[in-house]
């Protein structure tokens, strides 16, 4: 009475591609953080991100790369592995990499792995360089000969 009919419909597969090994794919880069013009921030800013002020922070500044716009203060000390300063910084700064565009104004001592200033930069302080961290030197290849020393003696 009842029979299966060979003309069933076939429903279609989806495969899933296969992700067992594949690359994660890269982190989408973050924008900026911005502290707007006209905005007066009292206190401690931290973080490893990017940073953009073109207001006014009384206070410290610890961050991965920090942006100073034209109209940008800050009164406090900067730490951060970046800095391009446009504005003006009351206290001193620490960076690997410190770029002082023309118009920017520095009060404070700069401690750094790279400074470059443009014509126009304001800097009123000491400049620091800090030396790179040590670069790890090669172990001797197992089974390699050592040189000898010779010691001399004065008769």
């Amino acid at each position: 009475m009842f029979e299966k009919s060979s003309k069933t419909a076939q429903r279609p597969q989806m495969e899933e591609p296969v992700r067992a090994n594949a690359p994660a794919a890269p982190a989408k880069p973050r924008p900026a953080s911005l502290i707007g013009q006209g905005v007066c921030i009292q206190g401690n800013i931290a973080g490893e991100a990017e940073v953009q002020i073109d207001g006014l922070v009384r206070g410290d500044v610890r961050v991965g790369k920090l942006m100073l716009g034209p109209q940008g203060r800050i009164e406090g000390t900067v730490v951060a592995v970046v800095a391009e300063i446009r504005g003006h910084i009351k206290g001193p700064l620490k960076a690997r990499q410190v770029r002082l565009y023309g118009g920017s104004h520095v009060e404070g001592d700069i401690a750094h792995e790279q400074l470059a200033m443009e014509t126009g930069a304001v800097f009123e302080g000491r400049s620091v360089r800090l030396a790179k961290p040590p670069e790890a030197t090669p172990a001797p290849a197992p089974g390699a000969a050592e040189i000898p020393t010779i010691a001399s003696s004065a008769a």
